[in-house]
Formats: C-alpha cells, structure tokens, sequence
C-alpha cells in the first residue's frame, strides 16, 4: 500500500510534531494481574501494539515499592504506567520530544487512575533537568543515529541517584551489542545482560561500583 504524506513512511516517530493523519486505537495488556488500558494513534512509536524489545524491557521491571523512575522516550506510555504500578509508592516520571506521544502518555495514565506518574514533552533528559532516579528505563529512538545515543548514555550518571541503574533495551541490528561494550569500558562491572528473546537483549548497567554506592 503505498504511503500516504505524513506517514511513518516519510516522518520519524520521534519527530516532534507528527504530521501523520491521527487514527487512534486502543489496546490492552496484562501486567502483575491487571488489565492495563492504551490508546495508540499514528506517528508514535510501536502505534499498533506493544512491540517486543519494550515487552520484554518491561518484564524486568523490579523497582522498589518507593523508587523513583524515569521513562526515557516514553511513547505511548507503556513502561511508565508499567513502572508506576510496579512502584506503587514511588514516582514516575515519562518524558518524550514527540508531542502526540507525550499527549497519549498523559491520556493513558489517567485512563488507568495512575497518580504517581506524569507525562512531559522534551528532548533527552530536558524534562527531567535538577531529578535524580533510582532507575532510568528505555527503548531508545536508535535511528537518532549512534552519536546521539551515545550522548544519551553519558548523561545518565547525571541523572541516577547514588545506586540507581539504567534499564535498556535494543536488538542486534540496532547496535544493542556496540553499546553493551561501551557501557562495559566505561561501567567496569556494572553491566549485565538480564534477559534476552527475539533478536533483543535489555541491559542492566550501574555507573558506579556497588562498593561505592554508600
């Protein structure tokens, strides 16, 4: 079918203002025994259902009941209601460039009756300037291109508590096994693969020894 102007076809998903025709849906999927509740829409990432790197991303959600988290590149919204409701008492906080996203995410939380998150638009780490997390969580946009994950990666430290982790996931053909060794050069022992299916790997990495965390 050929694609029409303003499809993914010739926008990014992490454009910031989506041009593509909006045609929302709604979706559903099973977490720690509840039934949570989404819309999708055109021009946001993984529009036709939970794809399967954030899936599996999501799987290893084990946060605090307190933690606080941040869902890097939101989208639609699904690790952060995930993580919201994995951290009852915690604080969750979902921010994406994409503005349709940001709006879906927001939408979704309250479709839910998720009071411990919010949804904020901007870029990076911009809308989470002067917080620190016990745990950064993302599917990260990789057509950015390497140079600007990369950049994403050295900001995190900034943005961790003194034991907080950083969640990532990625497959082979987007260079998830590149960014594994250059976290593993710059993190010495302090990444690990926790799970892996399809083609995925979700890493768990630390910037600072467990030794020195107190």
């Amino acid at each position: 079918m050929p694609a029409e102007p303003g499809d993914l076809a010739t926008e990014h998903y992490f454009s910031e203002r989506p041009s593509s025709r909006s045609a929302p849906r709604t979706l559903r999927f099973l977490y720690r025994g509840e039934v949570l509740h989404f819309e999708v829409d055109r021009g946001v990432f993984a529009s036709h259902g939970v794809d399967p790197g954030t899936a599996l991303l999501i799987g290893c959600l084990e946060p605090r009941p307190t933690d606080r988290i941040l869902d890097l590149g939101c989208g639609w919204g699904a690790i952060g209601a995930a993580a919201a409701r994995a951290a009852p008492q915690g604080q969750v906080l979902l921010t994406d460039v994409n503005r349709r996203a940001v709006l879906l995410a927001r939408s979704n939380l309250r479709r839910n009756r998720i009071a411990n998150a919010e949804a904020r638009i901007g870029s990076m780490f911009e809308p989470a300037a002067g917080n620190a997390f016990d745990l950064i969580a993302t599917n990260p946009p990789y057509h950015i291109g390497r140079p600007a994950i990369l950049a994403l990666l050295e900001a995190v430290p900034a943005h961790l508590r003194p034991d907080g982790y950083l969640l990532m996931v990625g497959k082979g053909s987007q260079g998830i096994r590149f960014y594994q060794a250059w976290l593993e050069e710059r993190w010495p022992d302090g990444v690990e693969v926790v799970d892996r299916g399809s083609g995925y790997r979700v890493l768990k990495a630390r910037p600072r020894p467990r030794a020195l965390q107190r």
